[in-house]
């Protein structure tokens, strides 16, 4: 969180890009709906990006990183941690959002990532094949987790996220390390 509520990513010039957003609900395996936003680039490569927000899940300055992955030519989407605990739907600044972190475990959050992975992979979301996820504080953690998740990802990247064990006693990045399968 070291940015406000209202912040937008950098804009890079772009000549000509043309992309595709919505508002999406995905599904994880285990029946939870959750909310996504989508960003399809009218000229993709085949490379997916899963973004991973912060503590105060999917927003608008995350809406617009996926945007801007879409406008370099990278199909992304952006979810929401939430959809167990709060529902589908936008949510506000003034979202309570530490009293659902506390609720979050990290076999759900890889639940999630894999039905954006999945979605990702589908026509509707571009017919990527190389896919990365990149994360944020929670999410940079939450990011680095996945290497561990069999989605079969090519990288996992991660901003300034905790690399010890999880707020739900799981083991973090660092204590797992020699276990996973890293991209």
């Amino acid at each position: 969180m070291c940015f406000p509520f209202d912040a937008q990513p950098p804009i890079a010039p772009v000549a000509g890009a043309a992309i595709d957003t919505e508002d999406v609900t995905l599904t994880s395996a285990d029946g939870t709906r959750f909310a996504a936003f989508a960003a399809r680039s009218e000229k993709p490569s085949d490379v997916g990006m899963v973004v991973l927000p912060d503590v105060r899940g999917l927003f608008r300055f995350y809406e617009e990183l996926a945007t801007r992955f879409a406008e370099a030519g990278i199909n992304s989407v952006a979810y929401d941690y939430f959809g167990r605990t709060a529902g589908v739907g936008k949510r506000g600044e003034e979202f309570p959002f530490m009293e659902h972190v506390a609720q979050t475990k990290q076999d759900q959050i890889a639940a999630d990532t894999r039905a954006a992975v999945e979605f990702l992979r589908s026509p509707r979301g571009g017919s990527c094949t190389s896919m990365f996820t990149v994360g944020f504080c929670f999410g940079g953690s939450n990011s680095w987790n996945q290497a561990a998740a069999g989605h079969g990802l090519k990288g996992v990247i991660g901003f300034y996220g905790r690399p010890g064990s999880g707020r739900d006693g799981s083991p973090g990045p660092i204590p797992s390390s020699n276990a996973r399968s890293w991209p």
